[in-house]
C-alpha cells in the first residue's frame, strides 16, 4: 500500500487536452508585446510556463518564451524584475513541483546545473544589453559628428557668404555715390567709379556662384575667377579705394605656399576688415599689414577712423572674423587703438603652432 502510494507521488500528473495546446500556444502570443510590456509579459511567461511545466507530463521547449521574455527585461534594465525572475526559475522548474507532489526532488547534479544555467543566462544577457548600449552610443556619436559637421558647414557657407555679398555691395554702393557726386562735375572720375561698380559686380555674381554652386554640385562648367588668396591683395585694395579713401598694403617675410584654409581665412578678414572701415570708419585711410612668419601668419589692417560705434555697428563681421581664426586654432582681436581709428589684428598658427 504505501509503494502504491509513492509511486503515484512520484507519477506526474495527465492534464486534459486543453492544457497541453491552449498554454502553449498562448505563451508566444504574449512575448509579442514584449518590447512594449516587458515586465508584464516577463510574469504571464513565467506563469504560464510554470504551470505548464507542473501540471502535465510533457517536457518540450516551453522554456524558450521565458528565455526570450527574460532577455527583453535585460535589455530594457529591469534589473529587479530580472533577478526576482532568475529565484522564480529557479523556485518553479526545480521546486514547486516537489512541493505540488508530482515530481521527485532533483538530485544536487541537476540543482547546481539549473544554478548555473539561469547565471549563465544572466552572463549572456547583460552581455548582449552590453553590446546594444555600445552600439547605441556608437550611433549617437556618429549622429552627433554629422550634426556638428553640417553645422560647421552651414557656418562656413554662411561667412562665406556674407564676406562676398558685403564687401562686394559696400563697394558698389561707395562707387554709386561717388559717380552720384562727380557726375556733373567730373564726369571722367565718375565714370572711373562705374567702371569699378561694374567689374566688382561682375566678381560679386562669379563668387557667389561659385559658393552656391559647391552647394548644388553643379555649375561645372560656369565660369569662375582665381580663388580668393592673400596674392589677390592688391586687386582687393584697388576695388575698396574709392574717392575720399584709400587703402595701402604691405607684406614682411618670405610669402611661401600657404595651406589653402589659411590663406583664404587670411584673405576674407582682410576683406572683411576693409568692408568695416568702410561702411563705418568715417576715416580716410586704411594699411593692411601682412606678416609672414615661420611660425603663424600675422594679418592686421589699421584705419583712421574715429566712429565710437565701430565694435557695436559692425559686430555680426567682427564675429564672423573671430570664428575664421578660431576655427584655424588662431586668435583675432578687434577694437578702437589709443591714438584713434580701428585696428583688426588676427594671429593665425602654422604646422601646429600654439598661441
Amino acid at each position: 500500500m504505501d509503494s502504491t502510494k509513492k509511486a503515484q507521488a512520484n507519477t506526474p500528473i495527465t492534464t486534459p487536452s486543453w492544457a497541453r495546446t491552449r498554454v502553449p500556444s498562448a505563451t508566444p502570443t504574449a512575448v509579442v508585446a514584449r518590447r512594449r510590456f516587458p515586465v508584464t509579459v516577463l510574469a504571464l511567461t513565467y506563469a504560464a510556463s510554470v504551470s505548464f511545466w507542473i501540471t502535465t507530463d510533457l517536457r518540450g521547449l516551453i522554456f524558450l518564451a521565458d528565455i526570450v521574455a527574460f532577455m527583453t527585461v535585460v535589455l530594457a534594465r529591469k534589473r529587479d524584475a530580472a533577478m526576482v525572475a532568475l529565484v522564480g526559475y529557479y523556485v518553479g522548474y526545480l521546486w514547486l513541483p516537489v512541493l505540488a507532489g508530482t515530481h521527485r526532488a532533483p538530485p544536487p547534479a541537476v540543482a547546481t546545473g539549473a544554478a548555473a544555467g539561469l547565471v549563465a543566462l544572466l552572463g549572456v544577457a547583460e552581455w548582449l544589453r552590453l553590446r546594444r548600449q555600445r552600439s547605441d552610443a556608437v550611433a549617437r556619436g556618429h549622429a552627433e559628428e554629422a550634426l556638428r559637421r553640417t553645422s560647421e558647414e552651414r557656418m562656413r557657407v554662411a561667412r562665406e557668404l556674407h564676406d562676398v555679398v558685403a564687401h562686394n555691395i559696400s563697394v558698389i554702393n561707395v562707387q554709386a555715390n561717388t559717380a552720384l557726386h562727380l557726375m556733373d562735375r567730373q564726369p571722367e572720375r565718375a565714370r572711373t567709379a562705374l567702371t569699378t561698380i561694374n567689374e566688382v559686380s561682375k566678381q560679386a555674381l562669379v563668387e557667389l556662384r561659385s559658393v552656391l554652386g559647391v552647394l548644388r554640385q553643379v555649375d561645372d562648367d560656369a565660369p569662375r575667377a582665381p580663388s580668393p588668396s592673400l596674392e589677390r591683395l592688391g586687386e582687393l585694395a584697388a576695388a575698396t579705394s574709392a574717392d575720399g579713401f584709400s587703402v595701402n598694403v604691405e607684406q614682411l617675410g618670405a610669402a611661401d605656399s600657404l595651406p589653402a584654409s589659411i590663406d583664404l581665412a587670411a584673405y576674407r578678414i582682410v576683406q572683411e576688415a576693409l568692408t568695416n572701415a568702410v561702411r563705418h570708419s568715417g576715416g580716410s585711410h586704411a594699411l593692411v599689414h601682412v606678416e609672414h612668419g615661420e611660425a603663424a601668419l600675422i594679418v592686421q589692417v589699421d584705419d583712421d577712423g574715429r566712429n565710437a560705434r565701430r565694435a557695436s555697428v559692425s559686430g555680426n563681421g567682427i564675429v564672423g572674423m573671430t570664428e575664421r581664426a578660431h576655427a584655424l586654432g588662431g586668435t583675432l582681436e578687434a577694437g578702437p587703438t589709443i591714438g584713434g581709428g580701428f585696428r583688426v589684428r588676427a594671429w593665425l598658427p602654422l604646422n601646429g603652432a600654439s598661441a
